[in-house]
């Protein structure tokens, strides 16, 4: 070890820089003498060896009190390590440290050491709040072919259009802005799938959006069978001709099986949900690179009981069970149909959780749309099928990814269709605008996806 890094070299430095100080102020040491008692009798004939005495004691008194308020530059350094440990690796995506072997050869940002550097990987992008942002919206909703005009709230009469310009802020790091020409890039040659409900069309929707923006050539963009965008086909899906990449959409809004009705069911089951048994479109999905599910606006008794549907599994009609328990069923189907068909080698596979309507009224059938997202989640930020989602994928034994997407829109009041859609006599507080709040969830999708910047 260098001499200059040893602690009992500092502290001798540090004493005789005081022993000078001390030496320089004739006045202090008088004052000093005063305040320990001193009188002039005692201080005849062994002043001197009293004084000595006293200036040591008090010198190593000062030199403790100076350590302990200064401490050197090694103990800085180990402080350091402790704020931030194993630089070498957690740090190596956001900034660039110094290194510790020669920073007291080198200038210190001591301002790192005030502020919360956390890589992407260690972040929590979920726990965050809505920030304003007037380079937001990133398309124009009437220029994208592929937008359903169900969601073009602008384009049906909506005048405010300050619900466009939040952006989603991670308490301790960035989502990356969403760059459309990276994003094609990196998806050339690939697949998307989206499986799920009108919610997940709505995504499904937003990313093409997104992506045309860096589209030179918009006539190379088109849907693969011709079809017009709307709420009942089964099947969407869109080629990007020039990067020979397919966003795909399915809708299954249950995941799991209609069936017919077993023999001698009572008269009020129309047909029956076979909870074991996995859509039977879903051979469809598997061809994938990035595959993404949502579940769960259909799960609720007026889509359910009240339309005559019930639960089955094997032979068995299940009438006494609950949605929460008939979901729960269908999510294990779900994660062992992912776990034993989905090859993990290739395929990335995400669940976005239930995104938060903001329904209110007695019998939740009143419609009113904030000007702003709530200041408050107000209750909307925990959902029973969000937590059944995230302990079934917790248990698999395969690497899924939960979008944990319930609490960010808890706050966005704001941003649903309400009555600015094609049928504006029905009031929607649960679907969303585009562009609108399903455009973040596509830019955190991605920054799940690409490669992170060294």
């Amino acid at each position: 070890m260098d001499i200059w890094d040893s602690w009992w070299v500092l502290q001798f430095m540090q004493m005789l820089g005081l022993l000078s100080f001390w030496i320089s102020l004739p006045k202090l040491r008088t004052l000093f003498s005063k305040a320990f008692g001193f009188g002039n009798k005692f201080m005849k004939g062994s002043s001197s060896n009293v004084w000595i005495f006293v200036s040591i004691s008090l010198l190593l008194f000062l030199s403790w009190v100076y350590s302990f308020v200064f401490p050197s530059d090694l103990s800085v350094i180990q402080h350091y390590d402790e704020i931030i440990p194993n630089t070498s690796q957690s740090l190596n995506h956001s900034v660039e440290v110094p290194n510790v072997s020669h920073s007291m050869n080198q200038s210190f940002d001591f301002e790192m050491l005030k502020s919360k550097v956390v890589p992407m990987g260690k972040c929590n992008v979920f726990e965050g709040s809505w920030i304003h942002d007037n380079s937001y919206p990133l398309y124009d909703a009437s220029q994208c072919p592929f937008a359903e005009r169900g969601f073009n709230c602008i384009a049906n009469g909506r005048r405010d259009r300050g619900y466009t310009k939040w952006r989603w802020k991670p308490k301790n790091c960035d989502v990356p802005r969403f760059n459309a020409r990276r994003i094609l890039e990196q998806l050339r040659g690939k697949r998307v799938v989206f499986v799920g409900d009108s919610l997940s069309r709505t995504q499904w929707e937003s990313l093409i959006c997104l992506l045309m923006t860096g589209v030179e050539d918009k006539k190379s963009m088109y849907e693969i069978k011709g079809n017009r965008i709307t709420k009942q086909i089964r099947f969407l899906g869109v080629r990007f001709s020039t990067f020979d990449l397919r966003i795909d959409f399915y809708r299954s809004v249950f995941l799991v099986r209609p069936g017919s009705v077993p023999k001698h069911s009572p008269q009020r089951i129309k047909t029956t949900l076979r909870l074991d048994k996995i859509d039977d479109i879903s051979h469809e999905w598997i061809d994938s690179d990035v595959l993404i599910f949502n579940s769960g606006h259909w799960w609720t008794r007026t889509k359910l009981f009240d339309m005559g549907w019930y639960f089955q599994v094997g032979n068995s009609v299940k009438l006494g069970m609950t949605i929460n328990s008939a979901y729960n069923t269908a999510l294990h189907t779900w994660a062992s149909w992912v776990e034993n068909s989905v090859n993990m080698n290739r395929t990335r596979v995400f669940f976005r959780t239930f995104e938060s309507s903001h329904w209110s009224g007695k019998n939740h059938n009143a419609c009113k749309v904030s000007r702003n997202p709530w200041k408050r989640s107000n209750g909307k930020e925990r959902s029973p099928i969000s937590d059944m989602i995230n302990r079934v994928v917790k248990n698999m034994s395969v690497p899924v990814t939960v979008l944990h997407v319930t609490p960010m829109s808890s706050y966005r009041s704001d941003g649903h269709v309400g009555t600015w859609s094609d049928n504006p006599s029905v009031p929607d507080c649960s679907h969303w605008c585009l562009p609108g709040v399903p455009d973040m969830w596509n830019e955190i999708l991605f920054s799940y996806l690409l490669p992170k910047p060294l």
